[in-house]
This record gives C-alpha cells, structure tokens and sequence, in this order.
C-alpha cells in the first residue's frame, strides 16, 4: 500500500466542487481544505502496483475545476 498527498489547485470558486468530487474516488481517503498556494489536500492509498502518476493525471487532474495540483510520497506513517 502506497500512501500519497495530493495538494490541489482549484478554478476560482470551484474548491468545494472539486472536493464533493474527490472524496467519490475510491483511493481518496480524506479531503481537507488547507491555506496557502493550494485549495486542497487529498489523502490517498494506492495499491503497490499502481503507477501513481498515472493515478494523478487519470482521477485528480481530470476532475472539473482542478487547476494544478502537487503530490506527495508518504514514506512512513509514524503513531
């Protein structure tokens, strides 16, 4: 299991769209409303084998309203 953080950029007035949006995607764990450059972080797990590149530009940048977006590699979750 991989886990990764997508920071979104969203259209103008298009934040929660894209939020309504991303949390029907089944690897999306968690959407937060963050400040700062990004509208958005989506908590994601991906099976090992998927290519999360592909990931990104299939189910987050196609969403309506996404305008950029940065992802993250989690390495280890500490508790």
């Amino acid at each position: 299991m991989q886990t990764i953080f997508v920071m979104v950029k969203c259209e103008l007035g298009r934040s929660y769209q894209v939020a309504d949006e991303a949390v029907d995607i089944e690897q999306v764990s968690e959407v937060h409303s963050i400040s700062g450059q990004y509208d958005l972080m989506l908590k994601c797990y991906l099976d090992g084998d998927v290519d999360i590149g592909q990931f990104v530009v299939d189910h987050i940048q196609l969403l309506p309203g996404v305008k950029d977006t940065f992802t993250l590699i989690a390495f280890k979750a500490f508790s």
